[in-house]
């Protein structure tokens, strides 16, 4: 049995205020060409299919052109809500969606029987755990014990009996203890929300959402199959995939992550201007990625976020790394202020912000600014 692993969709998510929609419906494109070209037996989907708990209308759209497609293709779905959708709305007509074999678990309502697939080697049970917290496990059951994200996931799985004798996989958007993180997932403060992999221990995979890179954890059938795109610059040198698992008799699961070529990438690019504009730079590159410029000039190039996007229409971030902000000195007050002039307690100043000294036409700047402040003349 083939089952496809994707999580983390993200649909309608702005990355530095440039939409991601068009990007998103790219890469759904290529996702559904492989489930159907690997003819896959279900697609799992593990949490966080919008960006914000009240996704705009285009993101709706898109997502429910992704699932009836492949409903069409006769694809199952099993989804789950992750903790950037809003539970309440996904549970929609999740009966309806149930009958065309879109499985979508929204609303935490207490432990559920898995759904049941069937191959030659006999029943796979998938079971479905959306985004919990020690909230949602006590509004269910008011006497449960949790206080800790770790209680309310081990109070929830201890609910259900897994039957060893048969494959068991499990859909769910945590942070496990080990995950790498990224700048665009949002954290619990402290790491309050992780809970450990040994809670997962009666599954033989788990289909994990939430971290933003590939990645297994704790052992290799415990994994996050990572976000279709990339949200943030932290994420430059990942290679974003989906995670093909197919399983076999019990106890065989094989693994192969299955690369995705996305219509921009998003990567660093780092040099001083004069470089990064020259035509032998960039001619023959992909211009059109999304961008976060480096400069490393050591003087601020006047308005160089319009000159460059003449060159790189998506930049999407500028920054200098230079002796200026590598400066990591305490800026302190001068020594006997009294006794200097405006110009040299400016000059002291500007030395420990920018780590160099200034130059003769920005003393002489600064020169004509305090005669006109200070002395009143023109």
């Amino acid at each position: 049995m083939k089952l496809l692993h994707l999580s983390d969709l993200h649909l309608g998510k702005r990355v530095n205020a440039f939409s991601m929609l068009e990007d998103q419906r790219y890469i759904l494109e290529e996702i559904l060409s492989l489930a159907v070209d690997r003819r896959v037996d279900g697609v799992l989907l593990a949490g966080d299919l919008y960006d914000k708990p009240v996704p705009p209308a285009e993101a709706v759209t898109l997502l429910d052109q992704f699932l009836t497609r492949l409903a069409r293709a006769g694809i199952p779905v099993f989804a789950i809500s992750g903790n950037h959708d809003s539970p309440e709305r996904l549970n929609f007509a999740v009966r309806l969606l149930a009958g065309e074999g879109i499985h979508l678990t929204a609303l935490y309502q207490g432990p559920q029987p898995p759904a049941i697939l069937r191959d030659e080697h006999g029943e796979v049970a998938l079971y479905a755990l959306p985004y919990l917290k020690p909230a949602l496990v006590r509004h269910w059951e008011a006497e449960a014990a949790v206080s800790t994200y770790e209680e309310a996931v081990a109070w929830a799985i201890g609910q259900w009996t897994v039957d060893q004798t048969r494959r068991n996989v499990l859909l769910a958007h945590q942070f496990v203890t080990g995950g790498v993180t990224c700048e665009s997932e949002e954290r619990s403060v402290g790491g309050l929300d992780q809970v450990s992999a040994g809670l997962f221990a009666p599954f033989d995979y788990v289909a994990l959402g939430h971290l933003h890179g590939p990645q297994s954890v704790g052992r290799p059938t415990l994994r996050y199959s990572g976000s279709p795109l990339k949200y943030s610059f932290s994420e430059c040198g990942q290679e974003k995939s989906v995670t093909l698992v197919t399983l076999g008799a019990k106890g065989a699961v094989d693994l192969e992550a299955i690369s995705l070529h996305p219509r921009r990438d998003l990567r660093e690019i780092r040099g001083n201007y004069e470089t990064l504009t020259a035509r032998a730079f960039y001619q023959g590159t992909c211009r059109e990625d999304y961008l976060h410029v480096i400069l490393t000039d050591e003087e601020d190039v006047p308005e160089a976020m319009g000159k460059l996007r003449a060159i790189y229409p998506n930049l999407m971030k500028l920054s200098y790394d230079n002796r200026r902000t590598q400066a990591t000195g305490e800026v302190t007050g001068a020594e006997r202020p009294e006794e200097r002039s405006p110009l040299e307690l400016f000059q002291d100043f500007y030395q420990l912000q920018n780590n160099q000294p200034m130059s003769q036409d920005q003393e002489a700047l600064v020169r004509r600014c305090i005669q006109t402040i200070w002395e009143g003349t023109p």
